[in-house]
Parts: C-alpha cells; structure tokens; sequence
C-alpha cells in the first residue's frame, strides 16, 4: 500500500505534464523543437536534483486538477470507480487504433515495426533489463500495491479466479504488444522524416511520451486533432491507474480502522499525496521523479512480490493457501500455481534482484550525486519498510527491535556513511537479515513458540 501511494506522488505529476500538453495541443507550440520544449518550457528543468529551484505552477495546477478528479472518482466507492472505467478503458483502445492506421500510413513505419520486432538477445543476459521488464509488468498489472487485494474484497463469494487472473495477465500482454506496434510505427515514420534511422529516434521514459511522440503527431496532417487525441489517452490512461492505487491505500485504511469515516480517510490522502507531490512539479522534479520511479517501481514493487510469496510459502503455508482459496473459486487451483508461488516465483525474483543490485554499487544510477540516491532511493524504499512495520496491529516487542535496529542501521549508513557500502553485498545481507527476524518473530508468536521469559 505504501509503495503504491509513493508511487502515486510522482505519477501525477506525470498526469500534470499530460495536462500541459493537452491544453497547447490546439496550437501545437513544440513543433519546432520538442525536445526544447519539453525541459525548458513545460518542466524549467534545473542543472541537477540538488538545485530545486522553486514550483512550476501550470504543473502544480495539473496535479491538483488530478487529485480533485481521483478524489471524486474514488469518494463514491467501487460503483463509482466501475462508471469510470467504463468510458475510460474503451477510449485508448480506441485511440491505439486510429493512431495505428494512421501511423501505417506514413512512410518510414514498416522499418519502424521492423525494428520492434526484431530480437536483440544479447540484452537478456543483462539483470537491469530484467528487472525494468518485472517493474512494467507489476507495475501494468498492479502487482505489489495492494489495489487487486483491495478489489478483490468486492469480488462474490463463487468466482473463477483462475481463468479471471489468466485473462488479465493475457489482456495485458497483448494490448501492451499491440501498443508496441503503434509506438514503433510512428517511431518509424519520424525517422523517415528527419531522415535517421530508428535506432536515433528511440527513447524511454518522458522522452518517448513527451518528445519523440509530440515530434511524429507535429509532422502528422490532422496535427492538432491528433495531439489532443493522445495526450487525452494518457490521462484517461494515468486516471485509472491513479484512483485504483488511492482506493486501495482507502480500502487498508478502511480495514484497519473500520470507525474512520471514508471520505475523512479520502481527503487527509489526497491532501498528504498532494503535498509530498509537489517535489516533483519543482524545477528539479524530473530528477527527482526518476530516482524514486528507479527504487519504487522496480526494487519496490517486486520486493514487495517477493516478500508475499516469501510470508504466502513459509508463514501461512502453500497447502493452507490452496485450499481457502479453492473454497472461493468455480475452479481449484492446481500444482502449477503451487509450484509457482513456492518455488518458481521467489528464486526468479531473488536471483533478478541480487543481479540488479549488483549494477547498482558498481555505477550510480543515472550518474546523480550519491546523497540524492541516498535520499530519493534507498531513504524513500527504506522508510516505507519501516512505516508498514510500524502500522502493525500488534505492538513491537523487545525482540523486533533487533530487526528493527538491522534496518535503521543500514540506513544511516547509506545516508551520513556511504551509500554504496550500505547498498553493497554486507549491507543488503544485514538488510533482509532484519527483515526475516521480524518474520519469524511474527510466525514464532502465532504459532505459540515464544519463549516463556520472552512472553512475560
């Protein structure tokens, strides 16, 4: 829950950008120079992460326009959240599809999608890859935030789970492998226009959805109609993903404190998301924005999916698992899931992470001063750990506090020490080591195997 809504703080400021464009698209102002465009004029980008400069108040405008509208959407509850989605699903298929055949259209594309298509392989044997693919596919799923644990609470007694987890796994997949071909189609045609292979076009992150697209829709006829239609995609797009991530942050509330009001629950959110967002609307907010989209999305969120399979196998049992969940379900849950959740799933993910970190301490990421990664990545991840641990229903005994004492220690030394040491082999060693001590802890107190002295 807490991965998602920090997650949440920086992705609307992305919603803000989108707000931005939307509103220029009638006069298309990036024509002439996106890129220029982009990090001058929309975000006032500063030299580096440690020159916040001060807010971009069209951005901060943005965002808050997206915290009003998740707040809406979300305050009805699930009913009002299914209305929603039902208009704001169909439309980017929808605009997928006219972007698609018009992107076909236009010399250049077939090279485009013939370059998406063709395998590099020798990147697979890079961990970071690896992990970026486990982050986007978490992330597109909403894996590791609590929003299907949240849904899920709504879903009637006798369901299909299986065939429904299958579908949506296969539904994603595939529309992220036909958006694909939209990308590398327009990617194609702005090569053919700038006369540069595609290889030059190609970028990730902002730079695709906020330079190299509003490049190619600029060179399109209909360019205006075009622009609005895409940018008005991202934001049904980012909409959805952002109130499902703000009601399941409600929903665990809800839970945990089932007197507090709904709406109170919603408004202290929205407000608190709001406040912690504005870093990334400053003119240092990209920076920023990319180093804790780094930590969070990636190590976050598939730490989180490890860890549940980690507590699912050894704390309540596969067995256990299996048979509350059959009891729910029109089909049982077989041996391929068992196998998958006990054995397949924690070593894929263990052996991803371990390899990725290991680039980690080698090269800084994104080459940002090391008390920015400190702060942005390992502080942020870290202090997320600690409030979930602090916001447990049974009090901290004195022996969770050497768990507790493993992880702040790790901490400090990645933010006054050195952040590579903190981050390198010993210190992720004595980070999950804490980790597992709380674990056990916890299992040895349900199962009644704390020691008489300790009880008392």
């Amino acid at each position: 829950i807490l991965t998602g809504f920090v997650i949440m703080t920086y992705y609307l400021a992305v919603m803000a950008w989108s707000w931005f464009y939307l509103v220029k698209s009638p006069s298309i102002p990036w024509s002439g120079d996106a890129s220029a465009y982009f990090y001058s004029n929309v975000l006032q980008i500063s030299e580096g992460p440690m020159q916040l400069g001060g807010l971009v108040w069209p951005l901060v405008f943005g965002a808050l326009l997206t915290w009003i509208l998740c707040y809406f959407i979300t305050r009805w509850g699930t009913k009002s959240v299914g209305a929603v989605v039902k208009w704001t699903v169909p439309l980017p298929y929808i605009l997928l599809i006219i972007l698609l055949v018009h992107g076909l259209m236009r010399v250049g594309s077939a090279e485009g999608i013939l370059y998406y298509l063709t395998p590099t392989w020798d990147v697979l044997t890079n961990p970071s890859v690896w992990m970026a693919a486990y982050g986007q596919v978490f992330f597109s799923l909403s894996l590791g935030f609590g929003v299907m644990i949240a849904y899920a609470s709504y879903v009637k007694e006798k369901e299909d789970l299986p065939w429904q987890a299958t579908f949506a796994g296969l539904a994603n997949s595939a529309t992220e492998f036909f958006a694909g071909f939209v990308v590398f189609a327009v990617l194609g045609a702005l090569a053919a226009v700038t006369n540069v292979s595609v290889s030059e076009v190609v970028a990730g992150g902002p730079g695709l959805a906020f330079v190299a697209f509003p490049t190619a829709l600029a060179a399109l006829p209909f360019a205006k109609f075009f622009s609005f239609a895409f940018f008005l995609m991202l934001l049904t797009l980012g909409i959805d993903s952002a109130f499902s991530l703000l009601e399941a942050a409600v929903t665990a509330i809800q839970d945990r404190f089932p007197k507090w009001k709904r709406g109170r629950i919603l408004f202290w959110l929205c407000l608190v998301g709001f406040l912690l967002g504005l870093l990334f609307v400053t003119n240092a907010g990209l920076y920023w924005l990319d180093i804790v989209d780094h930590w969070m999305n990636s190590y976050g969120l598939v730490g989180v999916g490890l860890a549940e399979a980690l507590i699912l196998t050894f704390l309540l049992g596969t067995k256990k698992l299996k048979s509350e969940l059959n009891e729910h379900t029109i089909r049982p849950v077989g041996l391929i899931w068992e196998l998958s959740i006990w054995f397949i799933t924690p070593i894929a993910l263990t052996v991803t992470i371990i390899l990725s970190l290991k680039g980690e301490f080698t090269n800084a990421y994104g080459g940002y001063p090391p008390l920015a990664l400190a702060i942005g990545g390992w502080g942020v991840w870290a202090t997320t750990i600690i409030l979930a641990l602090l916001f447990q229903k049974d009090k901290m005994k004195w022996l969770k506090l050497l768990g507790f004492l493993l992880i702040v220690a790790v901490i400090l030394v990645g933010m006054f020490v050195s952040p590579a040491a903190a981050m390198g082999l010993f210190g992720s060693l004595v980070l999950i080591g804490g980790l597992l001590w709380l674990i056990i802890i916890d299992w040895m107190k349900r199962n009644k195997l704390m020691p008489k002295a300790v009880k008392k």
